[in-house]
């Protein structure tokens, strides 16, 4: 990306004190935006916030659960206060815990909740975030699945049904508002190392054996920066004529044919 792009630009990322979402602000923030991290977990919130703010790079941490409605309106209520409107709104928070055991001993309340984060929560991020969109002169939302909305291990009926539905709502979002001139897309990642960008208590290095890389057709593991460089383009006006799709990336894993 040309680094001429995102200054003077806002973008809002659910999910975005950790992991990919963390891995995101900071490319964001690298090539000049101003980075709002939403996020339930306030001391990871805090650490992002104050780690790009000690870089030189203008971010705000707000604590908001996706999946209350009062909280998503509030967000964007203190969003529109500070910043008058919004350039993307990247959805990423989510619920990163496939399995829940066996069908017969699946809770309910577990896939009720795993729905209302994952599924329920970047519905209503997009629908309080349009009126600052619509202020924006390119705005987009992008959402982030997982191949599990396209492939299953067993026992993970609640992830993959709330991923699934996330990239159903990605072109119900995008055909709904293209007439507001909002984009919407969705980056389905495969196995992404999160390892260090964790917040502090929670860092790990990675231990990646050579099944582990070699089992990928891109020989390794995917990495935050993997994602966040396609979130880059995704949410500027050089994918101008892209709109209710779903890029995977997963180092090629699932095009490759496996025999048992």
């Amino acid at each position: 990306m040309s680094e001429s792009y995102y200054p003077h630009k806002t973008i809002l990322i659910t999910g975005g004190a950790q992991g990919i979402g963390l891995g995101m602000a900071y490319r964001f923030a690298q090539e000049g935006a101003t980075v709002v991290i939403a996020d339930n977990d306030e001391e990871a919130g805090r650490q992002a916030e104050q780690w790009l703010q000690g870089q030189g790079y203008q971010a705000l941490f707000v604590r908001c659960d996706v999946s209350r409605e009062e909280e998503v309106q509030a967000l964007m209520r203190q969003v529109g206060e500070k910043y008058k409107s919004l350039d993307a709104l990247i959805n990423n928070a989510g619920i990163a815990d496939p399995f829940q055991g066996p069908l017969q001993e699946l809770e309910m309340a577990a896939f009720d909740k795993m729905l209302a984060v994952n599924l329920r929560g970047p519905l209503l991020c997009a629908r309080y975030a349009l009126p600052l969109l619509q202020q924006a002169e390119h705005p987009a939302i992008l959402n982030i699945s997982s191949t599990r909305a396209f492939m299953s291990e067993p026992d993970t009926f609640a992830y993959s049904a709330s991923k699934g539905g996330l990239e159903a709502l990605t072109h119900a979002l995008a055909v709904s508002l293209a007439r507001e001139r909002v984009r919407v897309n969705a980056i389905a990642p495969g196995w992404i190392e999160v390892g260090e960008w964790k917040k502090a208590e929670d860092k790990y290095a990675p231990q990646h054996t050579k099944e582990d890389r070699e089992q990928h057709p891109a020989g390794r593991v995917g990495e935050p920066n993997d994602i966040a460089e396609a979130a880059l383009f995704l949410c500027s006006d050089k994918a101008g004529f892209i709109t209710g799709q779903s890029i995977i990336i997963d180092g090629g894993m699932s095009v490759k044919m496996i025999y048992a």
